[in-house]
């Protein structure tokens, strides 16, 4: 009960409405729709490694629960992407409702096509297949040739497809390991947010 009231309590704070699963449009390359706890995402503000100066990407990011808290708690600049227009409408209507909203964004599109500026951060709470995950890193690697610069990816509750695939990837570098599994009841091992890095080009 106390984790139902967090929910609520943070989304009636930030004026939106985020809660609840979507799996309409679940296929073998997309999976379904379901925020990110609030209790970890305030875990994952406490450890410092997203401040103000930081432009997240929330890769899959439906009805917009990360960029609106992370925009909230930390003054970032954040940007939803989801190829789901039903979300990024859900996602809009809360950004009307949400008071900072120049600094929040949305865009209807898959993963794969979105070009990335000047986003250095990049969150993933298993939105789609490693398929996709496979387009959307060749798509950071191409920002980072394009401009150099400190860049830190987020899983939140990991796959063993995502960890396996990433951890042969050679631009990446494990960073760390948020642990989050004493927020919730019982021993599980993918309660947590994996971070890797890309290491710089020599």
């Amino acid at each position: 009960m106390g984790k139902e009231i967090t929910e609520l309590d943070w989304d009636k704070k930030l004026n939106i409405d985020t809660i609840g699963r979507d799996d309409s449009k679940e296929d073998a390359y997309h999976y379904p729709y379901e925020p990110t706890p609030y209790l970890v995402l305030e875990r994952l503000v406490e450890e410092n490694y997203i401040d103000k100066y930081n432009i997240v990407v929330d890769y899959g990011c439906g009805k917009g629960r990360v960029s609106f808290f992370l925009n909230a708690k930390l003054g970032c600049k954040t940007i939803g992407v989801d190829f789901d227009e039903r979300m990024i409408s859900c996602a809009l209507k809360n950004l009307e409702r949400y008071r900072n909203k120049k600094s929040v964004e949305f865009q209807c599109i898959a993963a794969e096509q979105y070009e990335i500026e000047d986003a250095d951060s990049f969150y993933f709470f298993n939105p789609f297949s490693v398929e996709i995950l496979q387009s959307v890193i060749g798509k950071i690697n191409k920002s980072y040739y394009n401009k150099p610069r400190e860049m830190k990816l987020f899983f939140y509750y990991p796959s063993d497809e995502y960890i396996s695939y990433l951890m042969t990837v050679p631009e990446l570098c494990f960073l760390d390991e948020i642990d989050c599994s004493d927020l919730f009841e019982g021993e599980n091992r993918r309660e947590c947010i994996v971070i890797f890095e890309l290491e710089p080009y020599s």
